[in-house]
């Protein structure tokens, strides 16, 4: 982990989130994977924290996420999850026929916090994700 130095304060604030496709439904593949990750990348981007590692299954995303003790991540996961679903629905409509309602996740999240210790562990196993 890297600590940041900015003046007044040294932090190191790191996240492993975890979220699920609308009853789990396998949507998260070909194109679709690819405009979710390019779009997830822009959110980051856009609200000044750093993705480190992300993977998806055809039911679920998993990030890694560095950010500031000014953010809040209960905004970061509305930001990541509201922006992309609305991104998702118009460069992919089909998705419409297999989630109806406007939903694409599951309202709920996973997130923890990553220590020194565990951040290579968290970095496997997000790259794993493809392989179970």
């Amino acid at each position: 982990m890297k600590e940041k130095h900015v003046r007044g304060y040294v932090y190191s604030i790191q996240y492993h989130i975890v979220w699920c496709v609308k009853y789990r439904k396998k949507i998260l593949k070909n194109g679709i994977e690819s405009t979710l990750k390019t779009k997830l990348k822009q959110i980051a981007l856009e609200h000044k924290f750093d993705i480190l590692e992300m993977e998806c299954d055809k039911d679920h995303v998993h990030l890694l996420i560095d950010c500031s003790p000014q953010h809040y991540i209960p905004n970061i996961i509305k930001a990541l999850k509201g922006v992309s679903a609305r991104y998702l629905f118009k460069e992919h409509p089909e998705m419409k026929e297999i989630l109806w309602g406007g939903s694409i996740w599951n309202p709920s999240y996973y997130v923890s916090t990553v220590s020194d210790t565990t951040e290579e562990q968290i970095k496997r196993y997000i790259q794993s994700q493809k392989e179970m």
